[in-house]
């Protein structure tokens, strides 16, 4: 029954904008942003309570959110931990206990609207308030960012380009808004109208269209070195991504690894990431 809702509901909301867009395109637009930015999963579960728990920082107000940050204390570099879609701070775990074990005074938090941060919509310029606000604070030497973590903190470099960051890594990040709006178009099966009204709305709330909106383009003058990880067998972002923001990005390395998949909790990703942070 879950299986046939969750085909069901994305049809609905496809026909029902089909249906908007003729009467008021810009109104229709909004609905299917407010759609595509709510997040569904990245609670806090039962068994990831006692390891958050223990590092509870403080709960933040930025804007309209609390948001929920993290230490794992140490005496040498700060480092932040920027999550990705739908996850939260717990998804760290594997890389947090070698950061402790080389003494890297480690930040992190959850995103609005994931783990235990307020709210129930996400997309990158808000998440990107949020890390601002942290990055601010806290001055870490170097970010870490998992998939749409990753976009967030390259398009922050972008409009925010002086920090304290000397190294970011990306992990499995996509590059293109306008592929996120492929998948989109193609689960709702909404008409080239609805997506027509969603490029201009995007335009007037954010500045860009869909193709604008690349991570590619805002790399093109970051100055700082980068690292960016990802797998041939990625199955929610495309390995080439990360190959093309690699060519726009001077100071970045790419590593590539096949079958470790989207999540990259293994071992030698960690170790590469260590390695780079001591490079």
């Amino acid at each position: 029954m879950k299986k046939l809702f969750a085909k069901i509901i994305p049809l609905f909301y496809g026909k029902l904008f089909n249906l908007m867009v003729i009467f008021n395109p810009r109104q229709t637009a909004i609905k299917a942003f407010d759609v595509f930015c709510t997040i569904r999963q990245g609670r806090i579960r039962t068994n990831q309570k006692v390891f958050l728990d223990k590092a509870k920082l403080a709960l933040e107000t930025i804007g309209e959110h609390n948001i929920q940050t993290y230490n794992w204390p140490g005496t040498g570099d700060t480092i932040l931990l920027i999550h990705g879609w739908e996850s939260n701070t717990f998804r760290w775990r594997n890389l947090i206990e070698k950061l402790k074990e080389k003494d890297y005074n480690i930040i992190a938090f959850d995103a609005p609207a994931h783990g235990y941060s307020s709210g129930n919509r996400l997309h990158v310029p808000l998440y990107s308030k949020s890390s601002r606000f942290v990055m601010d604070k806290h001055k870490p030497t170097h970010v870490i960012a998992h998939s749409v973590g990753g976009m967030t903190t390259l398009y922050d470099h972008y409009v925010n380009q002086h920090s304290s960051v000397k190294k970011i890594i990306t992990i499995g990040a996509p590059a293109e808004f306008s592929q996120f709006m492929d998948h989109y178009q193609h689960l709702l099966k909404f008409n080239n109208k609805v997506r027509d009204a969603m490029n201009q709305r995007l335009k007037e709330w954010l500045g860009f269209n869909f193709h604008e909106f690349s991570s590619r383009i805002f790399v093109a003058n970051n100055t700082k070195e980068g690292l960016l990880i990802h797998d041939t067998k990625d199955l929610q972002v495309p390995y080439e991504a990360s190959v093309e923001v690699h060519k726009s990005w001077k100071g970045s390395k790419l590593i590539t690894t096949t079958g470790f998949g989207h999540s990259m909790h293994q071992e030698e990703v960690n170790t590469q990431i260590i390695e780079f942070l001591q490079s």
